[in-house]
């Protein structure tokens, strides 16, 4: 009888503890697939979450677009159906128009002034805004500075673009760029290596990880670094989700994503050189001085349309403006 009662007890404490130390799932989603620029950030988040709560939070990857494109992610975690993302900051003008600011073109110079502005008060404006929107605004990372690809001409200045078929992001400013260059923006979901292919779009436009990674060099013959707009993700949680942990936690996911992100920026800028000549031993036709002047001009009066028109949003432009000067 007493040994029936231990094991009873035993038993009953093995349930306990199982269900009182079971980890909490943390589900993210990235629209991109395994070795691109949001899987990095995501796969060290996990790593050093799992590591600093022992185990408490378990992180599970929806990689691939797996969850659909990012517009449908965020709406996801908006709603808390999945708690964190890995976002690039144009889908994001959907929601709170703040996150154009630093889609502008031709903002940064380099990745240092970048750096400086989106790690300090200014870009903490942008995070803490997106809580309007349901999200917990947590760091950013990057995708780098974008550059334009296509299957058509060598591009050195704004007239060689006139009438080709660039594929965008859902964003109402890449769009406005693209249309004040004279290219035909097309909005389209991520990937487009299919598109590409066919020639429904005749370019696209990105850092120099994404021709590598997609090998858009098999469908792309002519890049140039126009660097028109430095790209970046926002590595975000569900409000919802955050408000229910305690302050603790909210420090550990808070410190573990920045470190994340950080250490994806770093990652990310030191294979750019090895990036462009793998990109022209591939065969690519590569621009690399394009008359940036003009491409400059031609969007000079961006500042002053309808989507900057917010007192917020122009605001916090003209403020970053003057700090780049």
């Amino acid at each position: 009888m007493k040994k029936c009662f231990m094991l009873m007890l035993v038993v009953t404490l093995f349930l306990f503890t199982g269900n009182t130390f079971a980890a909490t799932k943390i589900k993210l989603g990235v629209v991109t697939k395994p070795g691109s620029a949001q899987n990095i950030v995501a796969e060290k988040f996990k790593e050093l979450v799992e590591q600093r709560s022992n185990k408490k939070f378990e992180v599970k990857l929806y990689h691939s677009a797996s969850l659909g494109n990012e517009t449908e992610i965020l709406q996801q975690v908006q709603m808390n159906t999945i708690q964190m993302a890995i976002v690039t900051g144009g889908p994001f003008d959907t929601f709170d128009p703040i996150t154009r600011v630093v889609n502008y073109p031709f903002l940064f110079k380099d990745n240092a002034q970048a750096d400086e502005i989106l790690d300090g008060p200014l870009g903490n404006q942008i995070l803490k805004s997106l809580e309007s929107s349901g999200f917990k605004g947590l760091s950013f990372s990057e995708n780098g500075f974008r550059n334009l690809t296509n299957s058509k001409r060598p591009v050195k200045s704004p007239d060689d673009i006139k009438g080709l078929k660039v594929r965008v992001m859902a964003s109402a400013i890449h769009k406005a760029i693209w249309n004040a260059l004279g290219a035909n923006p097309t909005p389209m979901p991520w990937p487009i290596y299919t598109e590409l292919e066919q020639k429904v779009i005749d370019g696209q436009e990105n850092p120099l990880w994404v021709m590598e990674v997609y090998k858009f060099y098999e469908i792309q013959k002519y890049m140039s670094l126009t660097r028109h707009v430095y790209s970046y993700h926002i590595d975000v949680a569900s409000l919802k989700w955050w408000e229910t942990l305690d302050k603790s936690d909210q420090d550990m996911i808070q410190k573990a994503m920045y470190e994340a992100a950080v250490y994806q920026r770093a990652d990310n800028r030191s294979k750019n050189a090895d990036r462009l000549k793998l990109l022209k031993a591939k065969g690519m036709q590569v621009v690399e001085n394009p008359d940036v002047a003009a491409f400059r001009a031609k969007v000079a009066d961006l500042k002053d349309m309808d989507l900057y028109q917010d007192p917020k949003v122009k605001d916090l432009l003209l403020k970053i403006m003057e700090a780049v000067k």
